[in-house]
């Protein structure tokens, strides 16, 4: 290969014989006035209405939940500091709704929102599992608000933390 035709290659033209060819250049932008026509326009699409849930009715492994319920208790489970990580803390909330309770694992800042006898909005929250028992959990996709004082009695009677469940593999028959 001569020392031209290196250059080029190195300037952008394709290698010879290779079958590539130089992409198109961008097109002239068009004048002010037709700049907005020229956009291509997302389609606006309606906010959905939260649907909120009940605690009775959460179930293992399931996410997107959005509910309304009342700090009974916090205790912390983890407050340790790291030179790599900075301060992590790690509390169980025992949360209530009229029809039941459940753990919720806060975490770093969750655990300053979620003082006893608050009334707090989980909003995309999960259900995770703790040695076989269910958790209330907000990633970074969810949030946590506080708002003003809810109406309800708790139902402390119902405490889905105690539930134990157990992971079953179902094998398919085969006909």
């Amino acid at each position: 290969m001569s020392m031209a035709a290196r250059r080029s290659y190195r300037r952008g033209a394709p290698p010879p014989g290779t079958g590539y060819v130089p992409r198109a250049t961008a097109t002239v932008a068009a004048p002010a006035a037709d700049a907005d026509a020229a956009k291509p326009r997302a389609a606006k699409v309606p906010l959905r209405k939260p649907v909120f849930t009940t605690i009775d009715q959460l179930r293992p492994q399931t996410h997107g939940h959005t509910l309304t319920a009342r700090v009974l208790s916090a205790r912390t489970v983890l407050d340790k500091t790291s030179p790599h990580l900075g301060r992590t803390r790690v509390a169980e909330c025992l949360v209530g709704d009229h029809t039941g309770t459940i753990l919720v694992t806060a975490r770093n800042d969750q655990i300053d929102l979620l003082k006893p006898d608050t009334t707090v909005i989980f909003r995309n929250a999960k259900i995770d599992m703790f040695k076989g028992t269910m958790r209330l959990a907000v990633d970074k996709w969810g949030r946590i608000e506080v708002t003003d004082a809810a109406d309800f009695k708790v139902n402390e009677d119902n405490n889905m933390s105690l539930v134990e469940y157990e992971l079953v593999d179902v094998a398919e028959e085969e006909d």
